[in-house]
């Protein structure tokens, strides 16, 4: 836009940004600016500012501060450079060399300024995301709702895009329109006092009108735009999804050769993203085409000009020619500031629509990480099961409706149902009871319920009913038939999830993990690197077998009562298998074996089978047992 004769460019727009809700019910949860906004984002400011007297708020002081303090430097820069220019324009060599000068002499404060608010506007970001940060890990990490979140709850669909990007852009944007609102308001305020006392009030008046106006009608045609970002946003979602699959599974694909099937993908969907970027645009570009914009210019004209036409204005009784033209070009560009503060409140209200959208997925976070935390979970996803089954069937079925009982020593199923998180009923009825010192190898075809079970027993799914008697959670161990190499050093690979103070603190020395890592045959990794500390992506640089017998040497270190192995010898030879079993014993370890091998059932005094139709066998392992294994 200008304005009589000034430049006033367009307040750019924000790069748009929203979000998309896995769920319908997303549509009835629409993010608005209304009274239930201020009470989300009021809730999220208590926690990224927790007290009145803290860093986060002496930032918030600091950041006041400089803009008051710059809003003032504008006034005097408009002063000032309507001197110098009336100093050339009057060819008065002393007043332009004066007014020159103190320009000069001010720039520094100036460039001050502006880098102090700088400073403060980014540490203020920094400062709300590490709180904000904290806080949401802190109820992630809890227990294991990080598990749940994305195996039992499925309103939630990327909660690492939440923690991470959204986390940051809410962040950014709650300081943004700190910044982008207290400065045109204070800017407003000061330049419709000096107009006024300059032109009048009518003129000021009139152009706030006019802005205020045509600033309602614009946001109400961009209305549109928040649907189309909304889909934007959810393609943009599914294009990093397929990448970062090819990232996790180029190996997989390589084997296939299925990189034109994983080009055709990708190709698809950043099509479909492109699709709908294009009508953004060109909707963008319909808008910044309307008359209101240039209708601006005539209007800026008309008020500034009104008083300097009007020759019974006192000013042309009391004014030279030249005091005159100074007069227009200060009201002119006080005219021009108020424009565009006046401007960046109507994008600041686009803005705050903008952010609504990032405190409803914050809030929806918070609130899905709470009911996890009390043991609540929902989930959407349709049972597999007749109609007519699940009706009578799922009325049962209650989650954490059933007791855990922790007692050592012993495990123990009383008339529990083993089910899914989604209500799919694998056992009605579980009863059997195992004791330190007895192994049990559990068996049966894909999809029976033994991963279920594991799943029930570390108190990773919900107890549905019945009653569970088993150690407390530190004493089961999982070893799943891919182990988890951590991020660290070789040290760290042995004492997951412990630290290095806390291998301390239980007085094992690295003696001893060596000697772990000699039962298991994985000494020569240790002289290979030549020390603990050594790091290396592990998951890269042990076998499959390696990882295995790793895994196997972490159960050694941490001398659970009872630990469940999955598959987890598969790739580790018969003799090297032997020797874990047995040690395990020696070591009083009670184990859960899930394998096909049969050379393991000699190891073991139960087995556990499961036939995927509802029914199962507890019963001791005999020697016609074995014969019949064979």
């Amino acid at each position: 836009l200008s304005i009589a004769g000034f430049e006033l460019a367009k307040p750019l727009e924000s790069e748009a940004n929203a979000y998309s809700h896995p769920d319908k019910a997303a549509k009835k949860d629409r993010a608005v600016v209304d009274y239930v906004f201020f009470l989300r984002i009021s809730k999220i400011v208590r926690i990224m500012v927790p007290r009145w007297f803290c860093k986060e708020t002496g930032y918030l002081v600091l950041i006041a501060a400089m803009l008051v303090a710059r809003t003032y430097c504008d006034v005097w820069m408009i002063q000032n450079g309507t001197m110098i220019e009336s100093a050339i324009i009057g060819r008065s060599n002393t007043d332009f060399k004066n007014y020159l000068f103190n320009f000069c002499k001010v720039m520094p404060l100036i460039a001050l300024v502006n880098n102090f608010l700088k400073l403060g506007l980014n540490e203020l970001k920094l400062r709300f995301r590490v709180r904000l940060t904290k806080h949401l890990y802190d109820e992630y990490l809890k227990g294991y709702t990080y598990y749940k979140m994305g195996n039992l709850d499925n309103r939630i669909a990327n909660a690492d895009q939440l923690l991470t990007q959204d986390v940051e852009r809410f962040c950014n944007s709650v300081v943004d329109l700190y910044s982008n609102l207290s400065k045109p308001l204070l800017d407003i305020g000061l330049y419709i006092f000096k107009l006024t006392s300059a032109i009048g009030a009518q003129g000021p008046a009139s152009m706030m009108a006019y802005l205020l106006v045509s600033g309602l009608f614009l946001t109400k045609l961009r209305r549109p735009i928040g649907k189309m970002t909304v889909t934007e946003q959810r393609y943009e979602g599914e294009y990093r999804y397929v990448n970062s699959r090819l990232i996790t599974n180029s190996e997989e694909i390589a084997f296939y050769n299925g990189n034109m099937r994983e080009k055709q993908t990708i190709h698809s969907t950043f099509k479909k993203l492109v699709s709908t970027v294009s009508p953004v645009c060109q909707f963008e570009v319909l808008l910044g085409s309307l008359p209101p914009s240039d209708i601006a210019t005539v209007v800026g004209y008309l008020v500034v000009s009104r008083p300097f036409l009007n020759l019974a204005d006192p000013r042309h009784m009391n004014s030279s020619q030249p005091e005159l033209l100074e007069d227009y070009y200060q009201s002119g560009r006080m005219l021009l500031r108020m424009s565009q503060a006046l401007g960046r409140i109507v994008l600041a209200g686009r803005e705050m629509t903008r952010l609504s959208g990032f405190t409803m997925r914050i809030t929806e976070l918070m609130k899905v990480l709470k009911e996890l935390n009390s043991g609540k979970y929902e989930r959407t996803m349709v049972s597999h099961q007749d109609k007519e089954s699940e009706a009578v069937e799922r009325v049962l079925l209650v989650p954490g409706g059933g007791q855990i009982i922790n007692v050592d020593h012993i495990i123990k199923f009383e008339h529990t149902p083993l089910a899914t998180p989604n209500g799919d009923i694998l056992i009605k009825d579980l009863t059997f009871e195992v004791r330190s010192g007895t192994n049990v190898l559990v068996c049966g075809p894909n999809g029976c319920g033994k991963s279920s079970l594991f799943r029930v027993l570390g108190e990773l799914w919900p107890l549905f009913g019945g009653q569970l008697t088993k150690p407390e959670r530190g004493k089961l161990f999982y070893v799943p038939q891919r182990p988890y190499m951590t991020l660290g050093t070789l040290r760290d690979q042995v004492i997951y999830p412990d630290t290095y103070e806390e291998q301390k603190r239980k007085g094992i020395s690295d003696q001893v993990l060596k000697e772990y890592l000699d039962n298991v045959q994985l000494g020569h990794i240790l002289d290979r690197e030549g020390t603990w500390d050594t790091v290396q992506d592990w998951m890269d640089v042990l076998s499959g077998g390696e990882k295995q017998r790793m895994a196997m040497a972490r159960l050694f270190y941490h001398k659970p009562q009872f630990a469940i192995l999955d598959e987890c010898t598969s790739a580790v030879s018969v003799d090297v298998e032997d020797f874990i079993y047995s040690h395990c014993r020696t070591v009083g370890i009670s184990l859960f074996t899930v394998s096909h091998r049969k050379s393991l059932w000699k190891h073991h005094e139960f087995y556990l089978h499961m036939d995927g139709r509802g029914n199962y066998d507890f019963k001791p392992i005999t020697e016609e047992t074995i014969e019949f294994g064979s």
